[in-house]
């Protein structure tokens, strides 16, 4: 599902991911954890496509049976559209736009017709309890609801692969033990692939492979 190998990635002098090797299957739930300034925000985000590796060593990078570091600008987004999902720790839900607008917006990117994208994306915001919050906005939602919201958006397009950083840490204790127990049931229904960073070692403790990074490996 993902083939990542010998991924590195230097900011100046300051050498960050240092040959990083991962594969994961589908559908499996993957917590990367490690100390702050280990890399693990810059790999999730070479992953997940928003930054690139460096180019000075061979690498590889394959998502979904589709090796993409040699994508244009325009076909990798378009890939990043289709099949990746991301949930950050801050939602990053447009304040002018209800809960059901923010959750299509990329099925709008996407050329989706309004009445089938409205249809997923209520169909997924029942699924997360937030039938009763279409029309709201989002500073009329607490912080659990605005992060269901972001987890729907993520779903929207039914991605291969749903990347995370942080979900769960602007949330109070209960909100974010129900958002960790959400994403299993998320992989069970609609069989998405997770790879979640976090320093909530109840979450990295409950996915199905938990990968510690230290000093820009994985060990």
């Amino acid at each position: 599902m993902i083939k990542a190998e010998n991924i590195h990635k230097s900011y100046g002098s300051l050498e960050v991911l240092k040959g990083v090797n991962i594969h994961i299957q589908k559908g499996e739930i993957i917590s990367i954890v490690g100390a702050s300034g280990a890399g693990k925000t810059t790999l999730l985000q070479i992953l997940g496509t928003l930054d690139n590796q460096d180019k000075t060593n061979p690498s590889k990078l394959i998502i979904n049976d589709k090796e993409i570091t040699h994508l244009s600008d325009k076909e990798l987004a378009k890939f990043r559209n289709e099949h990746i999902g991301f949930i950050f720790q801050f939602h990053q839900l447009l304040p002018e736009f209800t809960a059901l607008e923010n959750v299509c917006i990329p099925a709008f990117i996407k050329k989706t017709n309004r009445d089938e994208a409205e249809k997923r994306a209520k169909k997924l915001l029942d699924f997360l309890g937030l039938s009763h919050r279409y029309d709201h906005k989002p500073n009329e939602l607490s912080g659990g609801e605005q992060q269901r919201v972001a987890v729907a958006r993520a779903l929207i397009n039914n991605p291969s692969v749903v990347f995370a950083d942080e979900p769960s840490g602007n949330l109070d204790s209960e909100s974010a033990d129900k958002l960790h127990k959400l994403f299993f049931e998320l992989r069970d229904k609609f069989g998405q692939t997770f790879v979640i960073v976090t320093h909530n070692e109840e979450l990295a403790d409950m996915a199905d492979r938990k990968l510690t990074m230290i000093d820009g490996k994985i060990i």
